[in-house]
């Protein structure tokens, strides 16, 4: 790792502060060398989430839960990225190529719409839909985004774990490459999901992250074309 003729972790902090934690600019610094990528690591992308969700990130970090420690790149992507889907991959339906979505609203009431009656006191924070319309046969796809608060502890893995569910075969969590739980295949997303999407009962499927408390999928609905 270089060490040597960098400006001080405080100079780069009070530069990206007031460049308001830019993504593009955080995700360049990361490239230059090991010692950027460490600080990025470490400080920048944190403060980015912080700065981006404070309320969310404030909610997260409370009564000593620090599961985001050492993730908090992955958590920036999550906040800012829709990872689209391929054909053949998660959603196994068509190619929807992965954007930035840059005014996404997290929302912990939306989230206890996904959560099963008895781990409604779980604490999950969800996206609003990121919608792609007219998908030819698939009619209006759209994509969320969620993140649980303590999952380790949480009603929902107790019930993942007890039921015997298991992990893709394949494909892995496109923000921080860990193993997924399919909920579709638990049988865990409520109807109530459904409602809070205007989707198909049929037509919804999430996956759960096993190393970050993520949580993404997809719904789909008949275009009003």
């Amino acid at each position: 790792m270089c060490t040597k003729g960098h400006l001080s972790e405080d100079v780069i902090f009070l530069l990206l502060q007031h460049l308001n934690w830019n993504p593009k600019i955080i995700a360049t610094l990361s490239c230059v060398c090991k010692w950027f990528d460490d600080i990025v690591k470490r400080v920048l992308w944190k403060e980015f989430c912080r700065t981006r969700a404070p309320k969310m990130m404030r909610d997260l970090q409370s009564s000593g839960s620090h599961s985001v420690d050492g993730n908090w790149s992955a958590l920036g992507k999550l906040l800012i990225y829709c990872s689209g889907c391929k054909k053949d991959g998660l959603f196994n339906k068509i190619y929807i190529p992965g954007h930035f979505a840059y005014r996404t609203r997290f929302s912990r009431t939306s989230g206890k719409s996904f959560l099963l009656p008895n781990c409604r006191s779980d604490v999950l924070y969800v996206s609003d839909p990121c919608e792609h319309l007219d998908q030819g046969e698939e009619g209006d796809v759209g994509f969320f985004r969620g993140v649980f608060k303590s999952f380790a502890t949480s009603k929902v893995r107790k019930m993942l774990i007890r039921r015997g569910a298991k992990f893709h075969p394949t494909e892995f969590c496109p923000y921080c490459k860990g193993k997924l739980w399919s909920m579709l295949q638990a049988k865990m997303i409520p109807q109530s999901a459904s409602c809070r999407l205007g989707a198909y009962e049929d037509c919804i499927d999430s996956f759960r992250c096993l190393i970050v408390d993520y949580l993404f999928g997809s719904d789909c609905k008949m275009g009003s074309g």
